[in-house]
């Protein structure tokens, strides 16, 4: 997916080492269909140069205001007029700690300085990814100017924890390249979400016999973490109950990780009084054994097949869809049905039996493990299809429907 296609961004680069992450970022924006301006500072001239960043965007870089090359196809030696005005958004990646005081003050000493200061600010957004010494960050100078660009309408990304070119070790790095993408990116996506606390629920359960043998399903959890993604990507705060998968957990989403469906059950009731939906697209299973065995179960060359007794799982989704917070339509529930055959019928059926408003079909052996899916949106109204597409795509989608249903 290219989901900047079609956007050019501008790209600053102020001094500090991170501008080595810099041409990767200018690598990976290209990559992901965006067009790229680099604008460096002189400071920035000492860390990487401009041949690099020309090679990795394919066009030539800017560094003086005095630059008198024609610039947005306009030749009047304008540079800081003409570069903002083609832009979809300028990004200044790495962001020091001295160029940003000097944005809060209004300062336009250089050609990057000046684009910022020059943009049309209703139309060109401003996006900030903050690198220096953990100290720098730290400094209440440092916090006062985030907090005014912030209140000024400039979008100031985090800063990423761990090892510092100095030496030490804390925050202040900035955010390696593929956050960064996933950060810019997201700044585009529609919010209609936003203000709404989503609860995801993915992946299987697994129900143990013993300490090693347990019952479980194929489910990867692949959809329900693209949902996730999808619900931040929309604006909304997000927790994900996952099931035993090895997913990286979608970058801002919060993560809880459970085993059994007992877990989850446990997991879901203590969130669910702070949100405003919940999407279980878990696939739960339906029994577990009635005792699980404290040791392994050991073959004794008898032949002899150990019985197994269940009982039934909590039906988590239509606790939750039962309780009255959600009867009020304080708190809107999504539920999944993964299917063999005849989708429609068992959909709706479970719909009903779930007491949702909303429930998502799909045939589970077609989609279990895979990247893309089919899906069918089941509502008192009737059945809308989504046809099949990358599972981001179809999260996408799905949130959007979701977001057109909430109440208000």
């Amino acid at each position: 997916m290219n989901d900047l296609a079609g956007k050019h961004i501008v790209l600053g680069l102020s001094g500090g080492i991170a501008c080595y992450k810099a041409a990767e970022l200018c690598r990976a924006l290209v990559k992901d269909g965006a067009t790229v301006q680099v604008v460096m500072t002189e400071a920035a001239e000492q860390f990487t140069t401009a041949v690099t960043m020309q090679a990795l965007s394919g066009r030539p870089v800017f560094t003086s205001q005095w630059d008198a090359r024609t610039s947005g196809g306009v030749d009047n030696n304008m540079a800081h007029i003409n570069l903002s005005r083609e832009a979809d958004a300028i990004v200044v990646a790495p962001a020091s700690a001295d160029f940003m005081a000097r944005l809060v003050h209004g300062r336009a000493d250089d050609l990057l300085s000046l684009m910022c200061l020059a943009r049309p600010i209703d139309k060109v957004p401003l996006i900030l990814a903050p690198a220096m010494n953990r100290e720098m960050w730290a400094h209440p100078a440092t916090q006062r100017n985030v907090k005014q660009l912030r209140a000024d309408g400039t979008t100031v990304l985090d800063v990423g924890a761990g090892e510092q070119a100095c030496g030490e070790t804390g925050d202040g790095r900035m955010l390696e390249p593929e956050e960064l993408i996933y950060d810019i990116a997201r700044f585009f996506q529609p919010k209609p979400l936003a203000g709404q606390h989503v609860l995801v629920s993915a992946g299987p359960t697994f129900e143990a016999i013993d300490p090693v043998r347990g019952l479980t399903n194929l489910s990867s959890g692949k959809m329900g973490f693209a949902i996730a993604r999808a619900a931040h990507e929309a604006g909304a705060q997000v927790t994900l109950v996952a099931g035993p998968v090895g997913l990286p957990t979608p970058r801002g989403v919060g993560r809880v990780n459970v085993k059994s469906a007992q877990n989850m059950q446990k997991s879901l009731d203590l969130l669910v009084p702070g949100a405003t939906g919940v999407i279980s697209a878990a696939a739960v299973a339906d029994w577990r054994p009635a005792l699980a065995v404290e040791h392994k179960i050991k073959k004794d060359g008898s032949g002899a097949v150990p019985t197994l007794s269940f009982v039934e799982n909590p039906d988590i989704l239509a606790t939750i869809a039962a309780s009255p917070r959600a009867k009020s339509g304080a708190l809107y529930c999504v539920g999944f049905a993964a299917e063999s055959h005849d989708l429609e019928e068992h959909a709706q059926a479970k719909r009903l039996r779930k007491g949702v408003p909303l429930l998502v079909g799909n045939i589970g052996p077609a989609t279990f493990g895979q990247d893309d899916n089919a899906l069918l949106l089941v509502d008192d109204q009737g059945m809308t299809e989504l046809p099949r597409a990358s599972k981001l795509v179809l999260a996408r989608q799905l949130v959007a429907e979701i977001a057109r249903r909430l109440p208000g």
